[in-house]
């Protein structure tokens, strides 16, 4: 099978503008493509996961990646998929978000000379001047049009800023530039990024005369059908001060039964045959698929050696020991103790398993929460600090959640 049959088969590809000839490009890798990538944070998430892992098998293939950071569209925010608009960033901010999207990018695919680029669209957007880029640029664009397209239809009943409203023209301009600077022949994104790809699709087409290609690849959608970069991709990161390898690996390894064989499709490199295998698996061999997705995408991330360590932690817990080593830990402070104890609910919310004080009330009266494997029914349990020992605190809300509490 051929790398495009295979993307499509991965469910990888939602949308294309010429089917026939981008199939052609991408198998005979010929294909120099650009992804953009809004550095609106300092580090990638679960949710860039599947364009990182798609650049990587069409470089495997002999195509061109550009890695195009939004230095400048990050300036103005993405409309698409957004109920509101988005916190304006310093250039020293997107700057230094940029230099941690390549080193994390730098574990998928290969940069250098006639291989992968990182390009800024800072670097040719800001030099724009506005009055030209509205004689040039603008009278190819359709207002009516625009405001048909989903990214803006969606933000219209709360208010969408003329500054927002440029967003479609300036990603369009990026696929015009690097067709004629960078010999950019194809565009990848979202299917929420569709009409802002066409756009530049047709620029280049009204402007040179010449043809570009634009092409959607699905995102993975989690088990309320919502897309992951969305929603809990935003809280996974790839970034190991911000998301443990431990926590990543337990992201997946918790996937929903239904997830799993198409998150291993679209993100793992199995060969499919082995995955067309696992479509009848059940029970104890599902969780045996999330282990084996966890423990690759962990490796491709943080390393084999990291990957290791969270694997035997998740093993140590699912065994139900909860000695494991590499279990996320919290060191108690002076603040979280009261009148010479420390409560359930501080810990709960001190340790990260729930976010404010309500919903460790919450999980604690429903049962869901326990202490070295015994459960804690009473929202006024304490704890003093000589009391934690040595070895800590084994605190577990849920079925999936843990962190061991230890005293400073």
């Amino acid at each position: 099978m051929k790398l495009y049959e295979e993307l499509k088969a991965r469910g990888l590809i939602a949308q294309v503008t010429n089917e026939e000839l981008i199939r052609d490009m991408v198998n005979e890798g010929k294909a120099t493509f650009y992804i953009g990538f809004d550095c609106t944070a300092d580090s990638l998430t679960a949710g860039h996961f599947v364009a990182l892992t798609l650049m990587k098998r069409l470089q495997a293939a002999g195509n061109k990646p550009i890695a195009l950071i939004g230095g400048g569209t990050t300036l103005v925010g993405d409309p698409s998929g957004r109920t509101d608009m988005r916190k304006m960033l310093t250039i020293e901010d997107i700057n230094h978000n940029a230099e941690c999207f390549r080193r994390q990018m730098e574990r998928f695919i290969e940069f250098g000379p006639g291989k992968a680029k990182m390009v800024n669209n800072a670097d040719w957007l800001l030099k724009l001047n506005y009055v030209e880029l509205l004689r040039e640029v603008g009278t190819h664009f359709s207002v009516n049009n625009m405001l048909r397209a989903e990214c803006y239809k969606n933000r219209m009943e709360k208010g969408l800023s003329f500054f927002e409203f440029n967003y479609m023209i300036m990603q369009s301009y990026d696929f015009y530039y690097l067709f004629q600077h960078e010999g950019c022949n194809m565009q990848f994104g979202g299917d929420d990024q569709w009409s802002n790809m066409l756009g530049g699709t047709e620029l280049i087409r009204k402007k040179l005369g010449q043809d570009a290609h634009a092409m959607t690849i699905t995102l993975l959608t989690d088990s309320n059908g919502q897309k992951m970069g969305k929603t809990a991709g935003n809280a996974v990161w790839l970034d190991p001060d911000k998301t443990t390898p431990y926590e990543f690996y337990q992201y997946w390894r918790n996937l929903p039964d239904a997830d799993i064989l198409n998150c291993i499709r679209m993100l793992s490199f199995k060969p499919l045959e082995e995955i067309q295998q696992m479509e009848s698996w059940e029970g104890s061999q599902l969780n045996q698929a999330k282990a084996m997705l966890a423990f690759e995408l962990t490796t491709m991330v943080h390393g084999e050696e990291e990957a290791e360590r969270a694997q035997a932690a998740s093993q140590a817990l699912f065994a139900g020991g909860g000695s494991g080593e590499n279990v996320p830990s919290y060191n108690l402070t002076e603040e979280d103790v009261k009148e010479g104890q420390v409560d359930i609910l501080t810990l709960l919310v001190a340790s990260g398993l729930t976010k404010t004080r309500s919903e460790a009330r919450q999980s604690v009266l429903q049962g869901g929460v326990s202490v070295n494997e015994e459960k804690v029914t009473d929202i006024k349990a304490a704890w003093k600090p000589e009391e934690i020992g040595e070895e800590g605190l084994l605190l577990k809300k849920g079925k999936k959640s843990y962190c061991k509490v230890v005293r400073e």
